[in-house]
């Protein structure tokens, strides 16, 4: 038993620490604060996405590790096996208390700082019009399919199509529901529990899809390696081998002063969301060289160090505070599994043969563009991208994701008044 380690850990020592805390959580003494949630959050994390890239058919045709971590939290939560409070507490502490928030200013920042300014540049305005394209092929595959199926043009692209490429819950399928129920006089909380089922199996897809589309083509020349174009020997960055302590921290302050700065920046422009201005302010400080080479390593090292890290952490936390197991298993008509299917296949399909025209690699373009347009927001392109082993194209992901979903909100907005 002590050859076998979960992260780093012995299981004996492994075991004992998972035994702590459940009888703390049975004593209802676990803090519900920084300290005890995140220590919860990577045990189970960890512990989960261990057994999903072990067990056979799970790690080769169910999306590994990612989507057994995410199940097998909501399955926790959804027995009350985790009581209810602390699942409440862990989506507080996710959303409300910033850990998501932590987590990806760490990786959009230093996966854009870590990357050859060239090929940023380069691969940013090839990406851009090929997920907005994706989008559109998205919208009227779904919608058509909705009209054959009988379920109807419109209402299949706005209870299916626009929720999984709104950008998630909070910045997507909230604003959204308000949206509609606007245009249609009814209460908001009724819209959003028609959305909410489209928003969470289309992100499972996706994560599944993200994982099979990896494994399928790994090795082929269509295959990146997480890299979204073809790239010269001079446009390769060498990855940093040595961390330091202290550079680290002057990383993680890099990073958080670029969400701040995003942040200022959103409450001007409430539309666009912070994530979306980070991504633009990051670009604009790597195109004009506006960051010192060695300020840039430590924003990577502090990135390298969080993901390592807390990638599992968040993919449980997704789980136990996101994913509603009863309201999936409502929503599982034949019907509208195949319109949330229809959307994840076209997307895909379309990213990677427009990815290919415009010179990407339709590996990557599928999943950062079909997959992740899919996925629920921030949290779903973790997902996507931790089940396809391609956390360095976050900030692309997010590009895509935040774009597409102001442009959704926008139109629908628009569509509701015709349609519905």
């Amino acid at each position: 038993m002590k050859k076998i380690k979960i992260s780093g850990v012995s299981l004996p020592l492994y075991i004992l620490m998972l035994v702590v805390l459940f009888v703390t959580i049975a004593l209802n003494k676990l803090p519900l604060n920084m300290l005890g949630l995140t220590l919860m959050l990577v045990l189970l994390g960890h512990l989960f996405y261990y057994l999903g890239s072990i067990i056979p058919v799970v790690k080769s045709y169910l999306g590994g590790g990612s989507v057994f971590t995410i199940f097998a939290a909501a399955a926790l939560a959804v027995t009350g096996i985790i009581p209810a409070n602390v699942v409440s507490a862990t989506k507080t502490f996710l959303n409300d208390q910033g850990l998501l928030d932590f987590y990806i200013a760490a990786l959009i920042v230093g996966s854009i700082l870590g990357m050859n300014r060239k090929l940023l540049l380069k691969a940013a305005v090839r990406f851009i019009p090929v997920s907005l394209i994706a989008m559109v092929a998205g919208f009227f595959s779904v919608g058509l399919v909705g009209k054959l199926l009988g379920l109807g043009f419109g209402h299949s692209v706005m209870f299916v199509s626009m929720p999984m490429m709104a950008g998630g819950i909070g910045a997507g399928a909230v604003p959204l529901s308000h949206i509609y129920a606007q245009g249609l006089g009814a209460s908001s909380g009724s819209m959003f529990s028609q959305l909410i089922p489209a928003v969470t199996l289309g992100n499972v897809l996706a994560v599944i899809g993200a994982a099979l589309i990896s494994k399928i083509w790994a090795n082929t020349k269509y295959d990146g390696h997480g890299v979204l174009l073809p790239i010269s020997e001079d446009e390769k960055t060498e990855p940093i081998k040595n961390l330091d302590a202290t550079r680290i921290g002057v990383g993680m302050l890099i990073a958080f002063s670029f969400f701040l700065v995003g942040t200022i920046l959103n409450s001007f422009v409430p539309k666009v969301h912070a994530y979306a201005f980070i991504i633009i302010l990051v670009i604009l400080a790597k195109a004009f060289n506006l960051v010192p080479k060695h300020l840039e390593d430590s924003v990577v090292m502090f990135n390298n160090v969080i993901m390592g890290n807390l990638t599992h952490a968040v993919l449980a936390g997704i789980g136990l505070a996101l994913i509603d197991l009863n309201v999936l298993a409502q929503s599982l008509t034949w019907k509208f599994v195949i319109l949330t299917l229809t959307s994840v296949i076209v997307m895909g399909l379309v990213s990677a043969l427009v990815g290919k025209l415009f010179g990407l690699y339709p590996v990557e373009t599928a999943i950062a563009s079909g997959m992740a347009n899919n996925s629920m927001g921030g949290t779903g392109n973790v997902a996507v991208l931790s089940a396809s082993n391609r956390m360095s194209m976050i900030a692309f992901a997010q590009m895509g994701n935040r774009m597409g979903g102001a442009l959704v909100l926008i139109l629908g907005g628009i569509l509701i008044q015709f349609w519905h």
